[in-house]
């Protein structure tokens, strides 16, 4: 990464003028080589080879790029891409050489607001995805002087949190929750993306040293589970007084999944499945029978 360390305030222009749209902007269009375009150092967002990628690289082929990409020069040779990682991706799908982009003097933080801004509003991004972006954007605030705390969502010092929040559809608190998930683990990190580990309980374990995680993440591979939101409060307290063991996880998760579990049925509604000399008993029984067929029929047992 260039080392460009002015320490000049971040102006977040429009996107008109970011890529060179405005009448009042002087920034020529370049055609620059795909080969010396290079992506942003730590650039969160995936690029896939996906059906929407296969939708811009058609419109590409036929349109041409309607939006020029913005880079900046590396010392080490080439461009960095400070916006337009896609674009660039949907440029080699179709064949093309070069690729049309604004080449800007930015630093190091100026060049981060840019590239977080100019993706942060795609659909379908990812939880580690906004995690990260948000993350960079809110240390390249704090860089410019812009006061923040990561705990600062409880007392309510949010302003770099606020900063980043502009336009995005998030709260300043909510901003703060993504950050700390970057905290996680990959394993944790991945089971967030897919939705298999719920943001609320995802932020919880967050807090969790990483070799508690690692314990965690063993257990719930062990007992095929994944904790409840309660179940994660619990642990991260303990976590705050001592470091938490196998042992403690598993006398909270397994306290919490061995609580009676209560479901009333109307006797009307029972009576219309059984005779009418059958007792109590006699329907329990043939309820359970039932209950464990088609358990064994699911694979639960």
């Amino acid at each position: 990464m260039p080392s460009k360390k002015r320490v000049t305030p971040i102006s977040l222009q429009p996107l008109d003028a970011l890529f060179g749209t405005n009448e009042e902007t002087t920034n020529e269009i370049s055609e620059i080589a795909i080969g010396s375009l290079h992506p942003f150092p730590n650039h969160p967002f995936q690029v896939k080879d996906d059906k929407k990628m296969e939708e811009l690289s058609d419109s590409i082929t036929q349109y041409g790029v309607l939006v020029p990409g913005i880079v900046r020069l590396r010392e080490s040779g080439g461009y960095e891409i400070v916006a337009g990682h896609r674009r660039k991706r949907a440029c080699e799908l179709a064949g093309l050489e070069k690729m049309p982009v604004i080449i800007k003097d930015l630093t190091d933080d100026e060049a981060t607001v840019i590239m977080v801004d100019s993706n942060i509003q795609r659909e379908e991004l990812l939880i580690s995805e906004k995690a990260f972006a948000y993350k960079m954007k809110y240390e390249a605030l704090k860089r410019q002087g812009k006061r923040s705390d990561l705990t600062s969502c409880q007392v309510g010092k949010k302003l770099a949190a606020e900063e980043v929040s502009q336009n995005t559809g998030d709260s300043s608190r909510q901003i703060l929750r993504y950050i700390h998930l970057t905290e996680l683990i990959a394993e944790f990190l991945e089971l967030a993306d897919e939705k298999k580990l719920p943001f609320n309980t995802a932020v919880e374990v967050s807090y969790l040293r990483t070799e508690e995680q690692q314990i965690l993440l063993q257990y719930m591979h062990n007992h095929n589970m994944v904790p409840s939101m309660k179940q994660a409060k619990e642990l991260k307290q303990i976590s705050k007084e001592r470091m938490l063991t196998y042992s403690e996880i598993d006398q909270i998760c397994m306290n919490e999944s061995t609580e009676k579990v209560q479901v009333q049925i109307t006797a009307k509604k029972l009576k219309q499945y059984f005779p009418d000399t059958y007792t109590k008993t006699q329907m329990e029984e043939i309820i359970f029978m039932l209950l464990a067929s088609w358990a064994e029929r699911e694979g639960k047992e």
